[in-house]
């Protein structure tokens, strides 16, 4: 069976939205210290402000914002996994 594209890309985002919920979890249960720390500090790569064309007659905007965590990346990887299992 030939494996699709759009289950890796599947997998990869279900994987990174556990992960991400995981560290929110880890976020609200524990108090700050180190696995605060370790786990859910975030990085915020992208476009801040977005970036705006504005031709006159159209007004176009671009941006985007990626919230990652050490447990995101570890949830994309467990769905990478996931994939090669499949």
């Amino acid at each position: 069976m030939r494996k699709s594209p759009w289950i890796l890309v599947i997998c990869v985002v279900v994987g990174g939205l556990f992960g991400s919920l995981l560290g929110e979890i880890l976020l609200a249960v524990f108090p700050p210290g180190v696995i605060q720390n370790v786990f859910t500090q975030a990085v915020h790569p992208g476009l801040s402000p977005p970036v705006t064309l504005d031709l006159w007659l159209l007004k176009i905007t671009a941006g985007f914002t990626l919230k990652m965590n050490l447990l995101t990346f570890i949830g994309i990887l467990l769905g990478v996994f996931v994939y090669k299992q499949i």
